[in-house]
């Protein structure tokens, strides 16, 4: 019965020449030296993949060189493991590489793992329990604390049972990663077979693909689709995260593929320059990073130098935290929560590393106090998948964001999405504002703020009016309609704002005149009413009302926005009362006849050509009737 394969992937880790690559043979019976140079020279260079079945499951386990001239391998080895075998000869003790390796390890987020003490056949009892309390004492205080450390010959057999047992352990502890992520594969090896065509090796950091999707292969950008798959050296049909992986897409050509490239889908990642990352300086002593220096920034299998500029100060040093900004000389694929590793370009030695917080298009200004906490604000929430999302909607630049936006920046797919959509907005913390636009709860409020206090500075500033136009609250919010409009519906469905007569005011708001300009309205509306299908004009309203010009614009305004007249056209007012009589004439006359010919309509009305004209045109405008040619025809449904 062939055994279950688990995403997890097992790393080695520890100074070269301390067993490494002897200790995984014994125990898978691979032998991940694959190189002529590493069988020739007795030492790994290049990482090796395994196979491991433990009782009945199948995990991966990565060989990673331990030679201080192949850190950068390592590096590139480590990016993709959930736990570490740490490796230690028992007749060496800890050395040099033993401390970056665990360095490393720790700075890529591994938090679990055991302890090999090797080549226990070459000591002592002596020896054994002196360098077991030395690793313990070196272990203090780091992830491995307190993990077990296992004597083992690779040689004799010694001790490889209880090493077994516990590695049995450590991988029913480990959580495999969620498979719901956007699928992207570093590349750690290319080569060709016969048969197959490109071939591209390495741990997926996120997400499955299958055979049969189509992929994408940064920074050339050229688009493929999977033939062939394998996981832990076997056939299969899905790549997981987590998973030994090797893909075969013949559209591409293995030369031009190196260590570094990403395999990705969709239209989710493009190489940046610029990103902005939370950086943990080792605390080692004389180890720092100054404001502007250049070094190697590990992320994924790529290597590229960066320039490093603090957020805060001149100088990061030993054991300190800083928020930075990195410049990449050739831009790198990498997402918010991406692990990275910083070390220096000669001598070269790990001096730090952290998580990419994000992406950035330019160089932030690191005077602005307000940068520096959006900057720290960021980096917490990258941590988790959740806040990430929240933070995105809530400093999203338009005050919304759709479904699409969020899943290209958060590099969430859309299904887990709508997920976490859903549990944001059954917390209150999100809202959705229709057409799956989302905004948060914090913005929503500053909006609809500020949308309240301008139509209360509009009741001040015209308190005879029965509200604002919605169109001029639009303008004046100065937002994007559908924001606007999901707002707008919030407002109305609490009872803060009220639709009065086509315009927008607070529930508590009643028009409010003066005495004198009371008894203007009544007497400029009484000679509308008076000649309903002749209205009187503006010059007309100004003589018999002996009011000043601006008076008289001010209460015809008014009385418009009071629906008690319509605007026609122009200069051309109607009383609403005509205007429905008149309506109400025209629809019933077509309905007894089928059509009414423009020239009839004045007769109707007993009104001249000037007045009669305008109004078919107002209805047709409105709906009412439709126009051919000369004639007009009812427009189905009508209004009763």
């Amino acid at each position: 019965m062939d055994p279950a394969q688990k995403n997890i992937t097992l790393g080695t880790a520890g100074h070269i020449d301390h067993g490494k690559t002897a200790l995984i043979k014994c125990l898978t019976g691979c032998d991940t030296d694959y190189l002529k140079a590493e069988k020739e020279r007795g030492m790994s260079i290049d990482l090796g993949f395994a196979p491991c079945t433990l009782a009945d499951t199948e995990v991966g386990i990565v060989d990673v060189p331990g030679h201080e001239n192949f850190i950068k391998t390592m590096v590139a080895g480590a990016s993709g493991i959930d736990a570490t075998i740490f490796v230690i000869a028992a007749d060496d003790g800890v050395m040099p590489q033993t401390q970056e390796h665990l360095d490393i390890l720790w700075l890529l987020g591994v938090k679990q793992g055991i302890v090999a003490l090797t080549k226990v056949d070459r000591v002592g009892p002596e020896r054994l329990g002196t360098v077991t309390a030395e690793v313990r004492d070196f272990l203090q205080g780091t992830f491995l604390d307190g993990a077990p450390i296992l004597p083992v010959s690779s040689i004799t057999g010694q001790g490889f049972d209880a090493f077994y047992e516990a590695l049995m352990k450590l991988v029913t502890s480990v959580t495999p990663k969620t498979t719901d992520g956007v699928f992207r594969l570093p590349v750690e090896r290319t080569f060709s077979v016969k048969g197959y065509g490109t071939v591209v090796t390495g741990i997926p950091v996120s997400g499955s693909a299958k055979i049969g999707d189509e992929v994408v292969l940064f920074p050339h950008q050229t688009k493929g689709r999977i033939r062939a798959i394998q996981v832990y050296k076997h056939d299969g049909d899905t790549a997981l995260v987590g998973q030994c992986a090797a893909l075969s897409v013949p559209q591409w050509d293995y030369k031009s593929i190196e260590r570094g490239n990403v395999v990705t889908v969709g239209e989710y990642f493009t190489p940046q320059r610029w990103y902005l990352c939370d950086l943990h300086v080792l605390s080692h002593e004389g180890i720092g990073v100054k404001h502007g220096t250049t070094m190697r920034f590990h992320t994924g299998t790529s290597q590229v130098v960066a320039t490093i500029y603090l957020m805060q100060g001149n100088t990061a040093s030993a054991g300190q935290r800083h928020l930075v900004q990195v410049k990449l000389e050739e831009p790198v694929v990498a997402a918010p929560g991406d692990r990275f590793i910083l070390r220096t370009l000669s001598p070269a030695h790990t001096v730090g590393g952290g998580m990419i917080v994000e992406a950035i298009p330019k160089r932030l200004k690191r005077s602005n106090p307000e940068v520096l906490e959006d900057g720290q604000i960021r980096a917490k929430a990258v941590a988790n998948r959740n806040d990430f999302v929240e933070y995105c909607i809530r400093t999203a630049k338009s005050f919304a964001t759709s479904e699409g936006e969020l899943s290209r920046r958060t590099k969430v797919p859309p299904e887990p999405l709508k997920q976490i959509l859903s549990g944001l907005i059954d917390q209150g913390t999100v809202l959705e504002l229709g057409s799956k636009a989302y905004n948060h709860k914090d913005t929503a409020e500053l909006i609809r703020k500020k949308l309240l206090a301008t139509v209360s500075d509009f009741h001040k500033r015209q308190p005879e009016s029965p509200g604002i136009p919605t169109e001029q609250l639009l303008v004046s919010a100065q937002l994007a309609k559908g924001v606007f409009d999901g707002i707008l519906r919030l407002l109305l469905a609490e009872g803060k704002l009220v639709e009065r007569k086509h315009c927008l005011a607070l529930a508590e708001h009643s028009e409010t005149f003066d005495e004198p300009e009371l008894q203007l309205l009544r007497k400029v509306e009484s000679l509308f009413k008076a000649r309903p299908f002749k209205p009187p004009s503006y010059r007309e309203v100004a003589e018999q009302t002996q009011a000043a010009p601006e008076q008289v614009q001010r209460i015809l305004r008014i009385l418009s926005e009071q629906e008690r007249l319509v605007r026609v056209e122009n200069d051309l007012l109607f009383h609403a009362d005509a205007v429905e009589k008149a309506r109400q004439t025209l629809t019933s006359f077509i309905k007894k006849e089928g059509r009414l010919e423009s020239v009839k309509f004045k007769y109707l009305l007993d009104t001249t050509r000037k007045f009669a004209i305008p109004l078919l045109d107002y209805f047709d405008r409105i709906g009412v009737t439709r126009r051919l040619g000369n004639t007009r025809y009812l427009n189905a449904p009508t209004r009763t």
